[in-house]
């Protein structure tokens, strides 16, 4: 990757900034259930299949029930983000990085602003973002739908270009790509993050430019050849 030509750097929130090992995201995804549960009056596993059906089928829990099931989207987004956040470690070693990258950064997350905020200022990451582009500024509408990828470029100054994304779902890769975005998977080992999840005829090669386990790693290396 010729990191000098970027100037527009884009990052996915939820095990992408900070390490799936922490298991953060399984309170929400908890928490997603509990609401599928209480709204649609099922039981647990009833609601777990539920919640695994629409996303896979529609990038969000959210999108399908949303289809089918008439919610509130704020009232859903204000539930299942009533987590806890202090299992969250800061990441000193991470800021520096991101603040030395040329250009301008974002956050493009399929959870809502006020939510990647507090994320943000719990890994000491506040501040470094030029704007957040989440799933109520695209309508609801989250990735890898086309829709969402055309609001973060309609919102901002990014040329796809001169962009590189950084996602933890390889999935949400495809589209970025196919707008000429640079892509970085960060591959935190969940199966669901994996290119072939439910999809067994992609082929990352096509859309994965460069794969990383350690996203801390990988920007030392950017911070390395732009210095020189």
């Amino acid at each position: 990757m010729d990191v000098e030509k970027f100037d527009h750097w884009v990052f996915d929130l939820d095990n992408t900034l900070y390490p799936s090992h922490f298991a953060f995201f399984d309170q929400i995804s908890a928490r997603i259930s509990q609401y599928v549960q209480r709204h649609l009056g099922c039981d647990t596993n009833q609601a777990k299949a539920i919640q695994k059906s629409y996303f896979t089928k529609y990038g969000t829990t959210l999108n399908g029930l949303m289809r089918h099931d008439n919610v509130d989207p704020q009232e859903y987004l204000q539930y299942v983000h009533d987590i806890d956040l202090s299992i969250l470690d800061e990441a000193p070693k991470l800021a520096p990085l991101i603040e030395s990258l040329p250009g301008k950064k974002y956050i493009f997350t399929n959870g809502d602003s006020p939510y990647a905020q507090r994320v943000i200022e719990r890994l000491g990451l506040d501040g470094l973002f030029d704007s957040i582009c989440d799933i109520c500024a695209c309508d609801y509408r989250p990735k890898p739908e086309m829709a969402a990828y055309r609001t973060l470029l309609n919102k901002t100054d990014i040329d796809p270009l001169r962009s590189v994304f950084f996602e933890d779902m390889a999935r949400n890769l495809e589209t970025a790509k196919s707008l000429g975005m640079a892509t970085v998977w960060v591959d935190g080992g969940s199966d669901w993050g994996q290119p072939h999840w439910n999809d067994s005829h992609k082929n990352k090669d096509d859309f994965i430019d460069v794969t990383t386990n350690n996203i801390e790693a990988f920007l030392t290396d950017i911070a390395t050849k732009i210095g020189n």
